[in-house]
């Protein structure tokens, strides 16, 4: 398999997602591509997550900060420059999880720091996690992405993202600061250019082929602009605000779920669905599916179903999602 890599130079959030979806849509077939990258000041959700319940977004962009969205799930994140993200782009027949994680396990191993994979997407050390991972998968083309603490300013992530206490008791502790840990207080010497080192080396080391620096030359800067002004864009970060009248929620193994209904003479004019979870796909599609059916648990139930016979879905998801709306008898 061909290895490149690519540092992004700059750190605003979304010139470094648009490179990443660039990279995504461009990677050679028999390729794996390792991007590093920062962000300056940054909070990033998942793509069906909705910022003003996941992030103090006024504050953020106040005290000069971003708010991002990207293309996987999973949920809110905060980046600083003591946060080094990387990404994993490949075809999905070269997909292989166990060696994208190995390499970040070996990396930060040269600095002395035992890691383990810990549930859907984290990665612990110590037994907190300095790193979250999402992933992304549409028409044959693949990315792992995540964080690496390294020295984040931890008083930030309690003031700029919005950690509901649900979550935290379903993780046993009762703040995000103590349940995550910086690099740096494991390993004091680690910096940012020394484990995009050691990362760029393990990437070679578990896959067994020398990793090449990506040629300016394959990149389509006009392209990569037009990502950037999406990313950027009112619409993709923030959309748009369902002024609803009903609102069920709950969280579960696989996630949190929050279903908002505007509801006028019994039927629903209008849906949307919000998640931390993995599978994307189908809580994008179900606003939509629900709008104009009856609002009565048979008739969204029905509707969820005939979805699924589309949508791909994992079946305890499903299960749990037509139980929320059985819950209700309306």
């Amino acid at each position: 398999m061909k290895l490149s890599y690519i540092l992004s130079e700059q750190t605003n959030p979304y010139k470094n997602l648009a490179l990443e979806e660039y990279l995504l849509w461009n990677v050679e077939k028999d390729e794996c591509i390792l991007y590093l990258w920062q962000n300056r000041h940054t909070v990033v959700i998942g793509i069906n997550q909705n910022p003003w319940k996941e992030a103090h977004v006024k504050e953020l962009e106040r005290d000069g900060g971003f708010l991002a969205r990207r293309m996987s799930g999973g949920g809110a994140v905060f980046h600083d420059l003591g946060n080094l993200n990387f990404t994993f782009l490949v075809r999905d027949e070269k997909y292989d999880l166990a060696c994208q994680l190995d390499v970040i396990i070996h990396a930060v191993a040269k600095f002395g720091v035992h890691a383990v994979r810990s549930g859907r997407n984290d990665i612990l050390a110590d037994g907190k996690k300095f790193s979250g991972n999402a992933f992304f998968n549409s028409r044959g083309h693949c990315y792992h992405h995540g964080t690496l603490l390294l020295d984040v300013d931890m008083s930030n992530l309690s003031r700029y993202l919005n950690v509901s206490h649900t979550k935290l008791q379903s993780k046993g502790v009762d703040s995000v600061r103590s349940r995550v840990i910086n690099l740096r207080d494991l390993a004091p010497d680690i910096t940012v250019e020394s484990l995009q080192a050691a990362l760029i080396e393990a990437f070679g080391e578990v896959y067994g082929a020398p990793p090449q620096l990506l040629s300016d030359e394959r990149l389509n800067q006009e392209e990569v602009g037009k990502y950037a002004e999406k990313y950027a864009s009112w619409e993709w970060r923030l959309g748009r605000k369902l002024l609803f009248t009903t609102e069920y929620q709950n969280r579960y193994a696989w996630g949190d779920l929050t279903l908002q209904f505007c509801v006028e003479g019994g039927i629903i004019k209008d849906a949307i669905a919000y998640s931390d979870g993995m599978e994307t796909n189908f809580i994008r599609a179900m606003g939509d599916t629900l709008k104009g059916v009856v609002f009565s648990s048979s008739e969204m139930k029905n509707r969820l179903l005939r979805l699924a016979q589309f949508v791909p879905v994992d079946k305890t998801m499903l299960d749990d999602i037509t139980a929320l709306v059985e819950e209700h008898n309306f």
